[in-house]
């Protein structure tokens, strides 16, 4: 089998949205004084890897801890985005390549490359968007989820998160930012886990997001 982490690293000096406090990572209990290591940890539930939930932007819409654990596995194919210019957009034509592949799948991973730029001022850009055509598509093929190796499905710089609400207002779908090594996915349909902390009543949470091909060496 073969298995691939899509999943950043949390640390103190990791890259947070703008606004958003880094995460602490506090010694709680210590070898010497404790007999045990245990650390406190205090953050944003949209910190790194991570998934939101309908209830992110809607009062009584669903939880993360309200959906079945089956909503966060399934088929995913990663859509290469490269090439795109700063402030493009994310077109059909994206999709088109894969045919019957882009229905099929669970979840659509758009790989823009930008896990690259993680840790540097550039992660915080114009990165490209899917398009209004794009996100009916993936809310009329009943995808359970998508996902970014950029952090949020809207710029950062519009604040009525447009696209956010057209993917949550009526529909159970879950929506992964910061994703990284998408470009190590393949072409074709792989399975997808990203399994988010059982946090009661959670508008958000981190994930450990892996890629996995049982039958490869």
């Amino acid at each position: 089998m073969k298995i691939l982490d899509l999943t950043h690293t949390i640390t103190e000096d990791m890259p947070v949205y703008p606004g958003t406090l880094p995460p602490r990572l506090e010694s709680a209990n210590t070898y010497e004084e404790n007999g045990f290591r245990e650390t406190l940890i205090t953050m944003y539930s949209h910190t790194g890897t991570h998934m939101d939930a309908p209830a992110h932007l809607f009062p009584g819409r669903t939880t993360l801890d309200q959906f079945p654990v089956s909503q966060f596995a399934g088929k995913a194919l990663v859509v290469d985005c490269l090439g795109l210019p700063d402030g493009g957009a994310i077109g059909m034509e994206r999709l088109a390549p894969y045919g019957d592949k882009a229905r099929q799948a669970d979840f659509l991973l758009f790989h823009l490359g930008w896990d690259e730029r993680w840790g540097t001022g550039d992660y915080f850009g114009d990165y490209p968007c899917i398009d209004d055509e794009v996100l009916q598509f993936v809310l009329d093929t009943g995808k359970k989820g998508i996902g970014f190796d950029v952090i949020g499905v809207d710029p950062i710089p519009d604040e009525a998160l447009t696209r956010h609400k057209k993917l949550f207002r009526d529909h159970e779908i879950v929506n992964i930012e910061n994703l990284k090594n998408l470009g190590q996915c393949g072409g074709d349909l792989f399975w997808f886990f990203a399994l988010p902390l059982k946090q009661a009543d959670a508008d958000g949470a981190p994930v450990r997001a892996v890629a996995f091909w049982p039958d490869a060496d």
